[in-house]
């Protein structure tokens, strides 16, 4: 028996054109028809008539039309991510012959958090790069709401760091590698670096610098600054930039926040001080996300291969703060 879904596969498979894919994607970025039309250099009629045949395989309404354009149903905005996934995945296939064109033993995108900058990642290169020297490897730094639709797409192969709110659970898979605690950094100039069991009151003069507000870290600060009768830094700095903290912390006397895996080199060295307060919120998962590990190319999967190595080692061969 030929089922919807089954009539659906075939059709695709065998009139499925990429032009389509491409003019649904433009439609949904300009959301006009028309406009979309002539960026691909066709007739508005084909462009249209490109659409009804999709809505006609696919059987869903994919666009509704409004008095400023057309927006995409939940059939279209859902076809749309797919399209995306699609084209990602043939500018990485294409990427990735290119590299091996030129002697690269494959390539692998990692997005990552501030939580895996400093240790876990480099580390997991150094692991790769033993096994595969010739690898291509592209590092993305930003937050899980910028990184995370990247991964989706398909722009970036996994993403390393602090793991993800629910929201983004259902469409990607989450591998916890260990729970990370937050602490209360200075610089070794601070008045603080030698107080004894410091008080949230001691922390207030002080300027801090602080997460970005999409951050589940900055959330959870702000919702303890209001628990502190609605407390407001003198100075609030937001960055996501390790280098940058650094330095105005050891420049100025700020309070920043840090995972204790991102600061505890520097610590060690002396170039910045914990302060003896327990931080109250903030601890969470550290791992790693991606699509799954068939979406992996071989060099992908030989880096997921390699954090899971560099997580043991941090875990069982470090000593953590």
């Amino acid at each position: 028996m030929v089922t919807r879904h089954t009539r659906i596969v075939d059709r695709a498979l065998t009139r499925l054109k990429l032009r389509q894919l491409r003019l649904l994607i433009a439609v949904g970025q300009q959301g006009s028809i028309q406009n979309a039309a002539q960026d691909l250099g066709i007739s508005q009629p084909a462009a249209t008539k490109m659409i009804q045949d999709l809505e006609l395989d696919f059987e869903v309404k994919l666009f509704e039309r409004t008095n400023r354009g057309v927006v995409p149903t939940v059939f279209g905005a859902t076809l749309i991510r797919h399209g995306k996934l699609i084209f990602a995945q043939v500018s990485n296939a294409a990427q990735e012959l290119d590299d091996l064109n030129e002697g690269n033993s494959g390539r692998v995108v990692v997005g990552t958090l501030l939580a895996a900058s400093p240790a876990l990642l480099p580390a997991a290169i150094e692991t790769l790069l033993k096994d595969r020297p010739k690898v291509a490897i592209k590092i993305v730094e930003g937050t899980n709401e910028v990184l995370m639709p990247a991964l989706l797409s398909g722009e970036i192969d996994m993403v390393v760091g602090r793991l993800p709110s629910r929201r983004h659970r259902a469409k990607i898979v989450q591998e916890k590698f260990f729970d990370e605690r937050v602490l209360a950094i200075v610089g070794p100039q601070h008045p603080l670096t030698k107080a004894r069991s410091a008080t949230f009151e001691q922390l207030m003069p002080f300027g801090w610098i602080l997460p970005p507000v999409e951050t589940t870290l900055r959330r959870q600060t702000d919702q303890y600054f209001v628990k502190q009768d609605q407390f407001v830094p003198v100075v609030a700095i937001e960055s996501v930039s390790y280098l940058a903290n650094r330095s105005l912390l050891r420049s100025h006397d700020f309070v920043g926040l840090m995972p204790a895996h991102v600061a505890s080199l520097d610590i060690e060295r002396g170039l910045l001080t914990q302060v003896d307060w327990t931080v109250p919120f903030g601890a969470g998962p550290v791992g790693v996300s991606h699509r799954g590990e068939q979406s992996l190319s071989p060099a992908g999967a030989a880096f997921l291969t390699a954090l899971r190595q560099a997580a043991t080692q941090m875990r069982y061969g470090q000593t953590l703060i």
